[in-house]
């Protein structure tokens, strides 16, 4: 991999693809500007050296049309205020105007393109789009992890016009480092905590996982259709029943590969989907008709928690339960809690995917972590074994 820290971009004009695609309130207004102090690293880099730096990202689903609400021009104050610095945002993304301002970028100066996916061209991989926006530069990172699994036209297309000028940012090069040492490590014991709601969004994440670990810790709704293929009574819980024999067959790869399985054995059920919901701890495979399961039971939670602390390698997606609510967060607070630990003990722990993560920071754990990924769908589709357009355009 080459890396940027072993370059220097003195007076070349680098157009780099962030992922700036941050919450904004009703005052478009930045709520979290994690992702922004996320790009800030190479951003700085390339400041540092004497580059003059054109910054370029999507912001939500505005489908090819120009709604004030998803525009950049916030993101560029915020990125202002933390960067220390000016930025000057350009409101259009491919105009005569914006390569102007592009091509009068000094040595140290930042610019901001609007929203990408303004243009449809963006999440079709337009090469005409690619080509203006590599128009406007000398080389070219991307520092986007989370479209890294897309071929836009700011991702993957934009890259073959860069020959070898281009570099993954230090956020992709620190995600692939950690994603590749969660894929290969030789450490043991290893353990896989796979949570969510469905069987059929995970299944390819626990295959490629099944010659590599040592526990497959199964959670959240997806543990009832494994539950179920057993013959288990999961009264109203949630289950895939197209996916009960693929249920079997994955838990009969497990056992032929001698992979430890940690699958509920009690649950906090609930008569509703609700936090005032009358709740009760009963057996995961005794659930009454009514009630539907939306947590791991103190059992579970006890198990699993132990499998995780003794653990020297923590692969964590997906929460163990509804933890958007009170009464059935203790589960995924739980093995939030007992990740953290391994990784204080010195475990190299990993751990993505929306909830996970947001499940974390709800629970002021990141800092603790070895490794969180800033790619949701990105990082699935990395350890389903999958090439990601974003990254193999800058290593071919």
């Amino acid at each position: 991999m080459k890396s940027l820290k072993d370059i220097n971009l003195k007076g070349k004009k680098v157009i780099v693809r962030v992922d700036f695609n941050v919450p904004l309130n009703d005052k478009l207004e930045v709520t979290d500007n994690t992702r922004i102090i996320g790009a800030l690293p190479t951003i700085n880099k390339l400041i540092n050296d004497g580059a003059a730096v054109i910054l370029m990202s999507h912001l939500g689903r505005p489908n090819g049309e120009k709604k004030p609400e998803f525009s950049l021009a916030p993101v560029a104050k915020e990125l202002a205020k933390v960067l220390g610095k000016s930025v000057k945002f350009v409101s259009e993304v491919l105009s005569d105007g914006v390569k102007k301002t592009a091509s009068q970028l000094e040595s140290g100066e930042v610019m901001l393109l609007e929203n990408l996916r303004y243009c449809p061209g963006e999440t079709k991989g337009d090469e005409n789009m690619a080509k203006q926006l590599a128009s406007m530069a000398d080389v070219y990172i991307n520092d986007a992890f989370g479209t890294a699994h897309r071929r836009h036209a700011s991702t993957a297309v934009i890259a073959e016009y860069f020959n070898n000028n281009k570099y993954f940012g230090f956020l992709m090069e620190h995600e692939i480092v950690n994603l590749e040492k969660a894929l290969s490590t030789k450490e043991n014991p290893y353990t896989a905590v796979i949570g969510g709601a469905k069987v059929s969004s995970k299944i390819d994440i626990i295959r490629n996982l099944i010659p590599k670990v040592d526990n497959m810790i199964i959670g959240g709704g997806m543990s009832f259709t494994f539950i179920k293929a057993m013959g288990g009574e999961i009264g109203s819980s949630l289950y895939e029943e197209d996916k009960l024999e693929l249920a079997r067959e994955i838990l009969n790869e497990m056992i032929l590969a001698g992979v430890n399985i940690y699958l509920p054995t009690d649950v906090i059920a609930a008569d509703k989907f609700d936090n005032e919901a009358n709740t009760k701890t009963v057996d995961s495979n005794s659930i009454p008709n009514g009630w539907m399961g939306l947590d791991i039971g103190p059992v579970s939670l006890k198990r699993f928690a132990t499998a995780v602390k003794d653990s020297r390698v923590v692969l964590w997606n997906g929460p163990m339960g509804v933890f958007e609510m009170d009464k059935f967060s203790k589960g995924t607070k739980g093995v939030a809690i007992a990740v953290a630990a391994a990784s204080t003990s010195g475990a190299f722990t990993a751990i993505g995917g929306g909830d996970s993560v947001a499940a974390i920071n709800k629970y002021d754990l990141a800092d603790m972590l070895t490794y969180v990924s800033t790619g949701g769908g990105a990082m699935l589709e990395y350890l389903e074994g999958k090439s990601l357009p974003g990254i193999e355009a800058i290593k071919n």
